[in-house]
């Protein structure tokens, strides 16, 4: 169970690596946004974060258990499953990716999702 204090270091750290993240630092705001984790295991937002950050660092397999856990925890997070669906066309895994990005295109038809779920639907690719 966490404590104000805790709750208010996870806050800190999490914002901390979302600047980092903005900043393009990956390396750093992993740092930061591990500590969140640690703190609070339970928020989808510090996972999908700590996601993007791993993703960035070319830490795919890392990324991907982030991404699945902030999926489990907020099943209608679209960037989580956006993220996920790349990790899993990165390791080789089409079948995975596309139910993925089929999800995230099927909750916000964004450009970038369309365009990730066009590689594993595209049979050039």
């Amino acid at each position: 169970m966490s404590t104000e204090r805790d709750d208010l270091a996870a806050y800190d750290a999490f914002t901390e690596g979302i600047r980092l993240l903005a900043s393009t630092n990956a390396h750093a705001a992993t740092i930061a946004l591990e500590r969140a984790r640690d703190l609070e295991p339970e928020q989808g937002s510090i996972r999908e974060a700590l996601g993007r950050a791993y993703f960035g660092c070319g830490q795919i397999p890392a990324a991907a258990a982030e991404f699945e856990r902030a999926t489990e925890i907020d099943p209608v997070n679209d960037y989580a499953h956006y993220g996920l669906g790349l990790c899993l066309l990165r390791a080789g895994d089409r079948a995975g990716a596309r139910r993925h990005l089929k999800l995230a295109v099927a909750m916000r038809p964004l450009d970038d999702y369309q365009a990730a779920l066009a590689q594993v639907t595209d049979p050039v690719h």
